[in-house]
């Protein structure tokens, strides 16, 4: 039987926001807000929020949240997720959806759109959202990352810089790439044990270094962007964006 968990990574140290997962909006931490999301995927059977900080820890645990402890040197929220599920060698799991702490309006349906589409397609080691990007202003945003697919919806390239170039506009539509993956269990202990890529490195994706080493991702359309929590700045839209929205952040 296939089967699949969401993680969530949260580290305290964030350089341009620390403290980010325990911002309080609304009299809730942020990182409460991305865990009720995640309670909301019909296609995982468990979810876990993996930090190496016990202020967090603390917090799920408050809410009535699972929490896996990871090592605090630890170079990416990726690497965080693989060590979590590495602490379950009795419970292993075949998809792994890395969902990210500080992004609490992620599109669900999607989001089970893709688990189901790799739960069916065994063949397809990694997968990702993206959305069509609104103005020419968010495309050309370094923030905002961007994908190009091929022609069975699997990504060329990833880049900070507005590609595709339009020397002739209108053919492609620019996607904006939603930071969120689904992995095949193994092809996420493979990813997180290689080096860092030169393109990686370059452009500071880490989804770079799979299209390096050949790994695939399949990406497929969300109907919504999400809202990054990245500054103070971010958290307050974030805070006015639920004031004109449901207790789980649709649209009333």
């Amino acid at each position: 039987m296939t089967r699949a968990v969401a993680v969530i990574p949260a580290r305290f140290a964030s350089l341009r926001f620390p403290g980010k997962p325990l911002a309080d909006v609304g009299g809730k931490p942020l990182i409460r807000y991305v865990w009720e999301r995640a309670c909301r995927l019909q296609t995982v059977e468990r979810r876990v929020v993996a930090t190496d900080d016990e202020r967090i820890a603390k917090a799920v645990r408050e809410f009535g949240g699972e929490v896996v402890m990871t090592g605090a040197t630890l170079a990416s929220g990726t690497d965080r997720v693989a060590e979590a599920v590495r602490a379950w060698p009795a419970q292993p799991f075949d998809v792994v959806v890395n969902l990210q702490g500080d992004e609490p309006v992620f599109d669900v349906e999607a989001v089970d759109e893709l688990v189901r589409v790799m739960l069916d397609d065994p063949t397809i080691p990694m997968g990702t959202l993206a959305h069509p990007f609104a103005t020419a202003e968010e495309h050309r945003d370094p923030n905002r990352v961007k994908v190009v697919l091929d022609s069975a919806g699997f990504a060329l390239y990833f880049s900070r810089a507005p590609i595709p170039f339009a020397r002739r506009p209108g053919l492609v539509t620019p996607l904006w790439h939603l930071g969120l993956y689904v992995f095949r269990a193994d092809v996420l202990q493979r990813f997180a044990s290689l080096p860092p890529t030169p393109l990686e490195e370059t452009e500071s994706l880490e989804q770079l270094r799979a299209l390096e080493h050949g790994i695939r991702i399949r990406v497929l359309m969300a109907p919504s962007p999400s809202i990054g929590v990245n500054t103070p700045a971010d958290l307050a839209e974030f805070a006015a964006h639920l004031l004109t929205s449901g207790a789980g952040g649709e649209p009333r």
